[in-house]
């Protein structure tokens, strides 16, 4: 039998491994896979959780302004169209209130405004958005459906939907009768009595300013996007690099048939932000119109802070919309509500209101760890406002977690 000499080829066993290159590849792997998983060990994860329209998405946006990038052209004609629909959603919630209330007569009394020579009544204004935006009963004429402006910046937005471009169009179409309607002296009465309707209490700028929105070089500013309205339908995410250290936050929908998409988020999350509108203790549900506002944010808030899954996470509570409530009170008082009859302070105290409400978020806690610290009484388009609460809350988390992970002794 004879021998024969073997090669490298020969041994199939040979192990990659000794390989100089491959060593050198399986350790810059080695090297990737471990700097990952410090970035993402890291990394802190906010969740934004609250009810429908207590300001979440604001806070979302004031994010953006003060740590991330500028927004382009494309984006702001979105907000643009946004805009203009968010005018026309609430003019069909004001007239129908109107109407409602019996101050139709009322309404015909007001005198006529100049308007291009021309004077138009308060009542004929209302008449025409009647007819055109909530009965329907108008005749659509070949030009009032092509007699956008062609040279209007804002223009047509697929991003937006159609809905909303339908309405930003009408809102140029009927923008003379809003601006007459909105300027009586009925008017400011419905105005009074918007919380009945759900009317979205910012959208006061807007009408204010609707000069400015309908011109044709219209460009919306910082201020007229924190108070857009885009209902969230979907997890929102966005990450932001703060001093060195990285933040991922999520926004949610706050409504009813949205919630269940929030489980999804609860994973290593390292802070939750709950928002709850101080200025919707007089205001019901849009998905349940039995149920007060500030009840739903109470129980929401309840199964937020008992719920196991947040057991070693830092809860941050904003109570948004300080601004709104400051003026609400003076003319709604706290204990005239069902559900806050208990109120025994002084009425149309900012104070002893904002109080009030802090202990009933507080009696909604199992444990009492609950740091004053961590309660923000915010208005959160106020963007001075938002940047020293955001910042005292970034030093809060990041203090938070280091006590929780042992590394400085708890209190």
């Amino acid at each position: 039998m004879g021998c024969a000499v073997s090669t490298e080829d020969d041994i199939p066993n040979r192990r990659a491994s000794d390989d100089p290159a491959e060593m050198a590849k399986s350790s810059g792997i080695d090297r990737d896979l471990d700097r990952a998983k410090q970035e993402e060990e890291g990394k802190v994860k906010l969740l934004l959780l609250g009810a429908g329209e207590s300001g979440k998405s604001t806070i979302f946006k004031q994010m953006r302004i003060l740590y991330g990038t500028a927004r382009g052209d494309d984006e702001l004609r979105m907000y643009g169209v946004v805009i203009r629909h968010n005018v026309i959603v609430a003019v069909r919630k004001l007239c129908v209130h109107l109407r409602n209330l019996g101050l139709e007569e009322e309404l015909s009394k007001e005198k006529g405004i100049e308007n291009g020579g021309s004077k138009i009544t308060p009542k004929q204004a209302y008449d025409e958005l009647i007819a055109h935006l909530i009965d329907n009963t108008a005749s659509v004429s070949e030009e009032s459906l092509h007699n956008g402006d062609r040279n209007d910046w804002v223009g047509q937005s697929p991003r937006a939907g159609l809905a909303a471009n339908n309405d930003a169009k009408q809102f140029l179409q009927h923008v003379e009768a809003i601006r007459i309607l909105w300027q009586s002296n009925t008017m400011k009465e419905v105005w009074s009595k918007r919380a009945q309707v759900n009317v979205i209490d910012g959208h006061k700028e807007y009408f204010q300013d609707i000069n400015r929105i309908s011109a044709a070089t219209f460009k919306p500013t910082t201020q007229d996007i924190l108070l857009a309205r885009m209902r969230t339908t979907q997890v929102v995410m966005e990450r932001y690099r703060i001093d060195g250290i990285e933040f991922e936050m999520y926004d949610v929908g706050g409504q009813r048939s949205e919630r269940r998409k929030w489980i999804d988020c609860f994973d290593n999350v390292d802070a939750v932000i709950f928002v709850a509108a101080l200025s919707e203790f007089d205001q019901a549900l849009a998905e349940a119109k039995r149920t007060n506002r500030m009840v739903e944010a109470l129980e929401l808030f309840r199964s937020v802070c008992n719920n196991r899954a947040f057991a070693n996470t830092s809860i941050m509570l904003f109570l948004n919309k300080k601004d709104i409530f400051a003026e609400k009170i003076l003319y709604s008082d706290i204990a005239a509500q069902r559900p806050f009859a208990d109120y025994a302070g002084p009425p149309k105290d900012f104070d002893h209101g904002v109080l009030y409400f802090i202990q009933k978020f507080k009696d909604c806690l199992i444990d009492d760890e609950f740091n004053d610290s961590f309660i923000h009484v915010t208005c959160a388009t106020d963007t001075n406002n938002m940047e020293f609460v955001l910042d005292s809350t970034r030093t809060i988390i990041m203090t938070d977690n280091l006590r929780r992970s042992g590394f400085l002794g708890s209190d």
